[in-house]
């Protein structure tokens, strides 16, 4: 391509940078329906104009070079920002796409060069606008990986039911990412807690299978190996069926039908063990 061509729209777009900012900042604010600032627009929107033009006069189209390392700098700032506030990724493209929309008012008389120079600004910023999006894309799935996780901790509590007890309540399906957030929060619990009895209730899990078994049975081993006995509690009929019918063996591992049956257990455990420490010292 004759840098030509990028020479003579760089001057275009410098001499005229005001109005063509000015417009730009209008198609991207009419789209974002008022959401963002008009101080804040303008700012991103001016920083990311002047690198623009910078990367062109230095860089040309080749959209390479370290003028545009600034410009992508920029969009990953910009498109970060876009998805943590919750803007669409429709809304985050006008703000790159938009500017095409306003540099294509510059061909006044439809020249040949006029036009090569126009079509490759044009592919220019397809290629950033694309890259905005990826950046977009990568941003939301961290956040939706952040938020994912927030939920299994949330959704898997542990919480002191006495003294040396503490009792973790599963509501929903146990997955092997489910299994590792409750096997960390219940051996800190106990650690912290300094407790010797842990129940896991799974009357909110509506069912168990080979898996979901598995996953109780590696909770229950870890917790043993930091010196805690676990029940398991919450075995409705159909849950007693169902691990029969899987030929399911919990070996040792008490369980019971309800939450309270399980502290009952943990207590009076809890009694032998005083009871048996009093006879040691007599």
């Amino acid at each position: 391509m004759d840098s030509a061509d990028a020479k003579r729209l760089l001057d275009l777009m410098s001499s005229r940078r005001s109005e063509l900012l000015a417009q730009w900042e209008e198609h991207v604010a009419r789209s974002l329906h008022g959401r963002l600032s008009t101080v804040e627009l303008g700012r991103e929107l001016g920083e990311l104009y002047d690198a623009i033009t910078d990367a062109l006069a230095t860089g040309g189209f080749s959209g390479r070079g370290e003028g545009y390392t600034v410009v992508r700098s920029l969009l990953v700032e910009l498109s970060r920002n876009r998805a943590r506030q919750g803007f669409t990724p429709s809304e985050t493209a006008v703000s790159v796409f938009a500017l095409k929309r306003v540099v294509e008012s510059l061909l006044v008389d439809g020249s040949a060069d006029e036009v090569r120079g126009y079509l490759e600004f044009a592919r220019l910023m397809d290629d950033l606008g694309l890259f905005t999006m990826e950046e977009y894309a990568r941003t939301r799935e961290e956040i939706i990986a952040g938020q994912s996780q927030q939920l299994l901790e949330l959704s898997t509590p542990v919480v002191k039911l006495w003294d040396g007890v503490v009792g973790v309540p599963l509501v929903g399906t146990l997955d092997s990412a489910r299994t590792q957030v409750v096997m960390e929060k219940l051996l800190q619990a106990l650690l912290d807690s300094n407790s010797a009895h842990a129940i896991i209730d799974i009357t909110g899990v509506p069912a168990v299978d080979t898996q979901v078994a598995q996953h109780l049975l590696k909770t229950v081993v870890a917790a043993r190996m930091m010196g805690a006995e676990c029940v398991i509690s919450g075995i409705r009929p159909q849950i007693a069926q169902t691990i029969v019918g899987l030929g399911i063996e919990f070996g040792d591992i008490p369980t019971k039908a309800t939450l309270a049956d399980a502290l009952r257990h943990a207590l009076v455990e809890i009694d032998k063990a005083a009871a048996t420490r009093a006879e040691g010292l007599l």
